[in-house]
């Protein structure tokens, strides 16, 4: 057995996430209640931004920490939105919808990792949007998730 797949070779690179993140965009307009997030449609610059993040959490190339600003500049993004836990819930269920809309890779593992970072940085998300809160890590680096307890099985 050779070395384990990052996420996002195991996925299908970036071509995968692209579709899986517009699909996902595409139901946050379709469904309505998150777009205002989004100013009501979800501008193709915020796509390709959220495509480098995912691309790069997920073990891609680190084009939004070097040319997007990396950490500090998603949770800029994020501070004042207030976004709820029904949104947060939302959000990772939409998620996981588009995955299988697209037909993502379906295994568990996979799909375990992909969900389990929905959820985490979700969570963070509401922490870090809540209005007047100072309770917040301003300077971190880019997440790079992995596989957990299950990595894929490659038999």
């Amino acid at each position: 057995m050779g070395e384990t797949p990052t996420i996002y070779e195991w996925a299908g690179g970036t071509e995968a996430f692209e579709r899986w993140l517009n699909r996902f965009y595409d139901l946050v307009e379709e469904e309505g209640t998150l777009a205002p997030l989004f100013g009501g449609t979800v501008s193709e610059e915020h796509r390709a931004h959220v495509l480098a993040w995912w691309v790069e959490v997920m073990g891609g190339p680190a084009d939004y920490t070097a040319s997007l600003g990396g950490y500090p500049s998603m949770l800029a993004h994020h501070r004042g939105l207030a976004i709820t836990p029904a949104q947060r819930r939302l959000f990772v269920n939409l998620l996981s919808q588009a995955a299988d809309e697209v037909e993502l890779p379906a295994d568990p593992e996979l799909r375990a990792a992909l969900i389990g970072y929905a959820e985490w940085g979700s969570r963070l998300a509401v922490h870090n949007s809540t209005p007047d809160t100072d309770d917040i890590v301003t300077d971190a680096p880019v997440p790079r998730w992995g596989w957990g307890v299950a990595p894929p099985y490659q038999g």
